[in-house]
């Protein structure tokens, strides 16, 4: 666990103070309000194609046109439907155990000590024996593991192999299942448990998986010690060799994984927000800005603490709030460049809202300028630092370091690239569309009070019951962030030149 400094303790137990006291000025009020609606209870974590999603959908949507937005979705509407297919495997019916030489069995507590990624090529059975194989490395691996479940640490640090090398390595051996034991020193995004459920959607169209009959599961470190019992392998010693990124062996156990997974299909319909504040200027109307945020959250899962209402209040409640809010301030008044105000649905499923809008997009997607996205900006602490996932790929990085400038905030690529991050917001999919596109973070230096608050939040709250509206929170940094978004947007739909991709994405 991170050890946590004095001073950096005492400011976070002092910072339930800062939730509070409230925000103190009329538009961080009136955000937070907005941002309290669309996360209570009653809406029941807004999980995609859920009825609470589409009805904070039909919330956001009577914002906008109460601030004077235009209809931007399918026939009329302000809302764009998102076909969706969704494999889940149930709690109830299912199973998973560890059937020792002896013929004794250990259950593993489903969700909270094993789970599974749902395919619908997913084998209802497993019975099969279970090897370790290190870090899975092609090498590692070997060609001995036909019919077998291969234990691998799932190692998510710079020079470790990462899940794609993992899955292809496996998979060529002939293994019947992967699973991945959590990297426990990754502390930029530590792992947690329970998980809120094994759920999985995809668009009509998705691709089909790399490798269909390969069962892929992740297992709770701590729950290592019943797989390899009886092996002559010390549990805490490997982990403790993999968390210093030693070498690890390879070796067979005297284990069998046997396993039952009780599989439901069904197709479903979500729905993105989408509106439109036309443009001033005739020469700029071929050139769209997108704002976005994403509106579905995690919906209901494994209680943690005895709450099992996933919020999502920072994530990404509070960001759709912060859209409202720019069209409430701008009452109908259009930038010289039209704006899209999106709110995106499946984000938290693998980005399917913004991947669809993307795919059919309200105007041609050349005419699409920029993309400035919000995801989970977190303001825990004053906003003095902000990192920017897409930093350096377009001349909207000059925009950022003008206006932040403006207000005496640093601007910070992202420092722990091995997060992934780059890949895991909806600005992702714009980029790979070929239209420049940023989204934020609250960022820090190294070993301070701030820093600790940051990864405490993602220890506690993170894709968690935790993340709702008594959470602590900055509302003075909130309302920085939000004045910063607003001159921002500004800057950038008023620009007189277009955003240009740069760097390795020019080409």
């Amino acid at each position: 666990m991170l050890s946590i400094p004095r001073l950096a303790l005492l400011t976070l137990l002092a910072a339930p103070a800062l939730a509070a006291s409230g925000p103190n000025d009329p538009d961080t009020k009136a955000w937070w309000k907005t941002t309290t609606a669309l996360s209570t209870d009653a809406m029941r974590g807004r999980d995609t194609g859920s009825p609470e999603h589409r009805r904070a959908a039909e919330q956001v949507a009577a914002a906008f046109a109460k601030a004077g937005l235009q209809p931007a979705g399918d026939s009329g509407s302000f809302l764009q439907k998102v076909p969706v297919h969704e494999v889940a495997v149930t709690k109830d019916g299912t199973s998973l155990a560890v059937v020792r030489s002896d013929g004794g069995t250990t259950a593993l507590r489903f969700l909270h000590e094993i789970s599974v990624r749902p395919t619908t090529a997913l084998p209802r059975n497993i019975d099969a024996p279970i090897v370790f194989r290190g870090y899975c490395g092609a090498d590692a691996v070997g060609t001995d593991v036909a019919g077998k479940v291969v234990l691998c640490f799932a190692g998510r640090r710079k020079g470790m192999p990462n899940g794609d090398v993992r899955l292809a390595a496996v998979a060529a051996g002939g293994a019947v299942a992967l699973i991945g034991i959590d990297d426990i020193g990754f502390t930029v995004e530590p792992p947690g448990w329970p998980v809120a459920y094994a759920r999985a959607l995809s668009l009509p169209d998705a691709e089909a998986p790399r490798f269909p009959a390969l069962a892929v599961l992740r297992l709770n470190a701590e729950a290592l010690p019943q797989l390899l019992g009886g092996s002559g392998q010390s549990a805490a010693t490997l982990l403790a060799a993999a968390v210093a990124a030693a070498p690890l062996p390879g070796f067979d156990t005297a284990n069998r994984l046997r396993a039952s997974f009780n599989i439901t299909e069904r197709d479903l319909v979500s729905e993105n927000v989408i509106a439109r504040l036309p443009g001033t200027d005739p020469a700029l109307a071929r050139q769209a800005l997108v704002v976005s945020a994403h509106l579905d959250g995690y919906g209901i899962g494994e209680p943690v603490d005895g709450d099992s209402i996933y919020n999502g209040a920072f994530d990404d409640a509070a960001y759709v709030a912060t859209l409202i809010q720019l069209a409430r301030n701008r009452g109908g008044k259009g930038f010289a460049r039209p704006v899209y105000f999106a709110a995106f649905t499946g984000e938290e499923k693998g980005l399917l809202g913004a991947t669809w809008f993307v795919a059919h997009p309200p105007v041609p997607i050349t005419d699409i300028a920029a993309n400035i996205n919000l995801d989970a900006i977190r303001p825990l602490f004053p906003l003095k630092i902000l990192t920017v996932i897409g930093h350096g790929s377009s001349s909207l990085t000059d925009k950022i370091t003008a206006v932040a400038g403006t207000m005496g905030i640093t601007i910070r690529p992202d420092l722990e690239p091995e997060r992934g991050m780059a890949n895991r917001t909806d600005a992702s999919v714009f980029l790979k569309a070929g239209v420049p596109a940023v989204s934020f973070m609250f960022g820090y230096d190294p070993g301070s009070a701030e820093e600790a608050k940051f990864r405490l939040w993602y220890r506690t709250r993170y894709h968690r019951p935790q993340d709702d509206v008594t959470q602590p929170i900055d509302f003075g940094a909130a309302g920085d962030f939000n004045r910063f978004f607003y001159a921002l947007a500004a800057a950038v739909a008023d620009g007189a030149a277009r955003p240009v991709l740069t760097g390795e994405l020019a080409k």
